[in-house]
């Protein structure tokens, strides 16, 4: 049995969860999810301009997870990109930050500061 994701921290929720080519109605076209926390990874390293390891901070993950969830959205949007496709931003295992909230996120069976 897999091991249950950590979820993952992200400071807000996106304004647009929905990109598509201009000019080519949504029925004609193949589409590609974009998770939360991979929309949140792209944020802080490439809008941002943060470290990886600050952005895993942030996050609640190891750099190394920061990096291959980066990775995973980079190729996505890519793809889209390359072939024409929308993509849809919703999903993965988050935990929406709150100004007023910083207690810590922890994985496994104890949750109880999610």
């Amino acid at each position: 049995m897999a091991r249950p994701h950590c979820p993952r921290r992200i400071a807000t929720l996106p304004g647009v969860v929905f990109f598509k080519p201009a000019g080519i109605p949504l029925r004609d076209l193949e589409e590609r999810v974009l998770p939360l926390d991979q929309y949140e990874a792209l944020r802080l390293a490439d809008v941002e301009g943060m470290p990886h390891l600050d952005a895993a901070r942030m996050m609640g993950i190891s750099r190394q997870t920061f990096s291959r969830i980066l990775a995973s959205a980079r190729q996505t949007v890519a793809t889209c990109m390359t072939q024409g496709m929308a993509i849809r931003i919703e999903g993965g295992v988050i935990h929406l930050e709150t100004p007023a909230k910083s207690g810590k996120v922890r994985c496994g069976k104890d949750r109880s500061t999610i």
